[in-house]
């Protein structure tokens, strides 16, 4: 009977010994829990703690060795203090014990970018890569870090390998744009359009332009120069030169200038014009610009024009509505795009209502169509041939009001072909 009352609290011990170490480890895991809820509810206030939270993280890896999720917070602590080799050492020690963490690829690669070292980024992005093929974000940042490195062969590779990964994503088409306008490269090439009016003793009208541009890795500078052939009952109504420099400056990342300078002694044109437009790209495809307009006549009158855009890619389309705020009214014009190759490369819709400071081919009438009522609608195609020929058409229907509640039918042939080298 004693060996049984003995045999009995040997075992109450032991349960309660076990039940004691259970209820133990249990705290514990709530304990180090709620210690990394407080430690990422401070990082996402205004005002986070780092050193605190450091001291709590270390508290944390401490109580519990193999809970990853100290080391990843510890890393992104000293990280954001500035403290890099550290949060290297974290950030590498997380995705040696557990490549599941994602957030520690994305630290890392930043880091790695931030401290210009492409090497070992490229290296870390391709290992991710091949952990998440269908992560779009970590393939956007291989192709950042060749961007950043002037590769502009492997860039443009990889942007297309995403793009037919990705095909709708209209991020990665802006990117494609983006890069086409920074590749280096020369053009040469003419324009020529040709205006009919079905009103008696009007038109045609004839525009010519030749241009140059040269287009680097810092922007492109563009030299033009127009001619314009205004015919009215078989007789020259006006005809003439004019000299224009226009140019892209690439900025800080996703900011571009826009500038334009134009000057001619006949009255086929105005005496000067200047433009400038400023160019913010946002995320998923969105494109803002703002800018002014400003036209000095022959006869010494200027025109002021405030001018605001704004464009979205869609997958491979683009669209985009600007207007033109002017002291006689206001003018619209809707752009729609489809790429189907490269940035050369797309049909294009256009439709508009008014008249806009930038329409080189009726320039010398803009103050006195400012005030008058036009709408128009435009269909072009666009082509890269073998690399180097780029052609174009565009047709444009313009029922413009040329006196109170009277309008002419204008019909524009316009016709593009430039040499790429």
């Amino acid at each position: 009977m004693k060996n049984i009352k003995i045999t009995y609290l040997a075992r109450l011990f032991f349960c309660l010994l076990l039940f004691s170490n259970q209820n133990t480890k249990a705290q514990k895991k709530i304990d180090t829990d709620s210690l990394l809820t407080v430690i990422v509810t401070d990082m996402k206030t205004n005002n986070p703690d780092y050193q605190l939270n450091i001291q709590r993280a270390l508290l944390g890896k401490k109580l519990a060795p193999d809970y990853l999720d100290f080391h990843l917070i510890l890393g992104r602590n000293y990280d954001l203090t500035k403290v890099k080799d550290s949060a290297r050492y974290y950030y590498n020690y997380v995705i040696d014990k557990n490549p599941v963490y994602e957030d520690a690829f994305h630290y890392l690669i930043n880091l790695d970018i931030e401290e210009k070292k492409y090497d070992e980024g490229l290296i870390l992005v391709n290992k991710a890569i091949e952990l998440y093929p269908v992560n779009k974000t970590f393939r956007l940042k291989r192709i950042g870090i060749y961007s950043l490195q002037n590769d502009t062969a492997n860039e443009e590779k990889y942007l297309k390998s995403i793009r037919a990964k990705f095909p709708d994503d209209p991020e990665i088409q802006q990117l494609l744009y983006e890069l086409y306008s920074k590749i280096n490269f020369d053009r040469v090439g003419a324009y020529y359009n040709i205006t009919t009016i079905d009103r008696d003793g009007v038109g045609p009208w004839h525009f010519v332009s030749t241009d140059y541009v040269r287009q680097r890795s810092w922007g492109s500078l563009i030299g033009r120069v127009n001619y314009a052939r205004r015919l009215s009952s078989s007789a020259v109504m006006s005809s003439g030169l004019q000299f224009e420099a226009e140019s892209y400056l690439f900025a800080k990342k996703n900011n571009y200038h826009y500038i334009d300078l134009a000057y001619s002694q006949d009255d086929a044109f105005p005496e000067w014009r200047f433009g400038y437009s400023y160019f913010h790209t946002f995320k998923k495809g969105w494109e803002a610009d703002l800018g002014a307009r400003y036209i000095i006549m022959q006869d010494n009158s200027d025109l002021k024009t405030l001018n605001i855009g704004v464009g979205k890619y869609f997958g491979s389309y683009w669209v985009n509505l600007r207007s033109y705020i002017q002291k006689d009214g206001t003018s619209f014009t809707a752009t729609s795009r489809y790429y189907y190759k490269t940035k050369y490369d797309y049909v294009t819709l256009i439709a508009g209502y008014g008249t806009s400071p930038d329409d080189r081919t009726r320039s010398a009438e803009y103050e006195a169509r400012m005030s008058l009522r036009s709408y128009r609608l435009s269909a072009g195609f666009f082509k890269l041939i073998k690399s180097h020929y780029i052609i174009g058409i565009l047709i444009t229907d313009n029922e413009q009001e040329y006196t109170a509640n009277k309008f002419q039918t204008e019909l524009d042939f316009a016709f593009l072909l430039q040499y790429k080298f």
